[in-house]
């Protein structure tokens, strides 16, 4: 059975908010199986028949909008990818000591050579970026919040996303996501 984590968009933020107990029986409530969530933020971990990632995604958002009452974008990652974006070192040539963290934006659809382009001619000293697959390697300089970076731009030219630390994602694979 196909293990997937649910990466949603805006939890717990302003009045949408909602107990991870809560969140584990809605997607229950859908029909997926072997339920956690992974902090705060919207990251489910879960069971599920369907193979089909567009058609489970799918699922969860309509699942969600009826129980919760408003629309979540849902981002999803099978078992297998999870552990590979952990894994991935993008900036492995940047020897500088960089005090920000390593930001990743997980892309709603594949990422072209155009769009990819022009994201890189965002990427400066204090922001670097690389497109890896269909998720964004931000590492900033510093405090994310101090960030120059037009997220706003990098929507535009991407499509929706949503973002985790890299040491989030890490730590999701290990806990939940060891290899079979």
């Amino acid at each position: 059975m196909p293990r997937y984590v649910a990466f949603l968009r805006g939890m717990n933020l302003g009045r949408r908010r909602i107990k991870n107990p809560e969140l584990c029986a809605a997607f229950e409530e859908i029909g997926y199986t072997n339920v956690s969530a992974f902090l705060a933020s919207g990251n489910v971990i879960f069971d599920a028949e369907d193979s089909d990632p567009d058609s489970v995604a799918l699922s969860i958002e309509d699942g969600l909008r009826a129980s919760l009452g408003y629309e979540v974008p849902t981002f999803l990652r099978s078992a297998d990818e999870v552990r590979s974006i952990a894994g991935c070192q993008p900036f492995t040539e940047v020897t500088a000591e960089r005090t920000g963290k390593m930001q990743i934006a997980i892309i709603g659809s594949n990422v072209d050579q155009s769009a990819r382009d022009s994201v890189l001619k965002l990427s400066n000293d204090a922001d670097i970026l690389e497109i890896v697959g269909r998720e964004l390697y931000w590492w900033p300089k510093g405090n994310f919040l101090d960030s120059q970076l037009d997220l706003n731009a990098l929507e535009a030219i991407l499509g929706p996303f949503t973002i985790r630390t890299k040491n989030t994602i890490e730590r999701l694979a290990v806990r939940f996501l060891q290899a079979a």
